[in-house]
């Protein structure tokens, strides 16, 4: 009873392939200590037992997008350094100092509100100074005005109630081969180095700088180069569930850790001229045996998979999707799958299996692993796996 769930649909989480990534993870990285990007509740694989896998496996710091992550990590009794890569209002300085989370700091205006806040609190909030080299997102403007931006942020190191601990940037295509890029994330890696040289002329100098992302670590694992080990580390994302930054970085062997599945509700036979679903998208020329599985656009199984570029897994056998992708159900043929019958397995996405990868639907649909997994909805069950047995289940919508 204590692993017992509606089985609808689910995600498999294997912990062991998750542990396993993160170890060739590190290795590539030269041993060098890892920061583990567990934001948008682990790209969709549950926050919580992947920091705590991470954790027992030798992270360093966990790495999240907003407050509300770092403090369900922290309720969940996660004490490793947490960083948060995005904004938190200032207002919050007391949370994020009594939790000791660590807090990006991407500008000077940002730098003396959050100053301001935490001393009205009393406080003292860690920070990480995030340099724009070339991403264009948040983060002081190196690229705009290098010496205006060194002076900012040397400005936000002095701000009374801020303690600055750490340096780092992201690359911007740092997963691509193309010979511009290279050169691009080249000049980024020595616009860093030229912001920490800075820093530490000024007095300033990082305890902690980190610029490798999972394509980074991949390609540059000794980045930053010429800085003590001790104070270099790595931050590695989609690697550690399984899938490479993108198809032009060559990657070891990694394990999917997320398998996606649901069950078969019903088993029809079509005959010639039948229709079914949505704008009757197909319609059977021969008799056809149809499974309608209890999963659609709403549990993340894109509804882009629609009209036969969809493939599932039954017992085995690849079967394709038939008509258009419901938000709660579809229909696949299991024609050359006679024995499918109500109530049996079959997986949407996963490794080794005959169904697709969330690499093979990121291609075929136009978009990216990440976003899929991400996409996976809280009303899907994460079933946690270990050495083969269930040995925990997050339930979002029974808690």
């Amino acid at each position: 009873m204590e692993h017992l769930f509606e089985r609808h649909v689910w995600a498999e989480i294997d912990l062991d392939a998750l542990r396993d990534n993160f170890k060739t993870t590190r290795r590539l990285a030269g041993d060098m200590p890892l920061c583990a990007v567990v934001k948008a509740d682990a790209y969709g694989h549950g926050a919580v037992r992947c920091a705590q896998t991470f954790a027992e496996a030798g992270a360093a710091w966990l790495a999240v997008s907003r407050l509300t992550e770092a403090l369900e990590l922290r309720r969940a009794g996660q004490a490793l350094p947490i960083l948060i890569l995005g904004r938190t209002d200032p207002c919050f300085a007391g949370v994020l100092a009594a939790h000791r989370i660590t807090q990006c700091c991407y500008s000077l205006p940002y730098a003396r509100a959050l100053a301001a806040e935490a001393q009205s609190a009393g406080v003292t909030v860690d920070i990480h100074l995030k340099a724009d080299t070339g991403m264009g997102r948040i983060g002081f403007a190196l690229r705009t005005d290098f010496d205006a931006a060194l002076r900012e942020m040397v400005e936000a190191c002095t701000l009374p109630g801020l303690r600055m601990t750490g340096l780092f940037q992201h690359f911007a295509a740092a997963d691509e081969a193309g010979a511009d890029s290279v050169a691009y994330t080249r000049a980024q890696h020595a616009l860093f180095l030229r912001t920490f040289e800075g820093l530490r002329a000024a007095g300033h100098e990082p305890a902690l700088v980190h610029c490798d992302n999972s394509a980074g670590t991949l390609l540059y694992p000794d980045w930053p180069a010429g800085l003590p080990a001790g104070r270099r580390m790595g931050r590695p994302g989609i690697i550690l569930y399984g899938y490479p930054p993108s198809g032009e970085v060559a990657c070891p062997p990694l394990r999917p850790v997320m398998t996606l599945k649901t069950v078969v509700s019903m088993v029809k036979e079509l005959a010639p001229g039948q229709s079914v679903s949505y704008g009757r998208r197909f319609t059977a020329a021969a008799p056809t045996r149809a499974a309608t599985l209890c999963a659609g656009y709403a549990d993340g199984y894109p509804r882009l998979l629609s009209e036969g570029r969809g493939v599932v897994d039954l017992h085995g056998h690849p079967c394709p999707v038939l008509g258009r992708v419901c938000m709660d159900q579809l229909l696949v043929d299991v024609s050359a799958v006679p024995q499918t019958a109500e109530g049996d397995e079959a997986i949407l996405w996963g490794g080794g299996c005959q169904a697709d990868t969330a690499a093979t639907i990121a291609q075929k649909t136009g978009t990216i692993a990440y976003e899929l997994l991400c996409g996976v909805a809280r009303r899907v069950p994460r079933v946690y796996l270990a050495q083969g047995r269930t040995v925990g289940i997050d339930d979002y919508l029974s808690c």
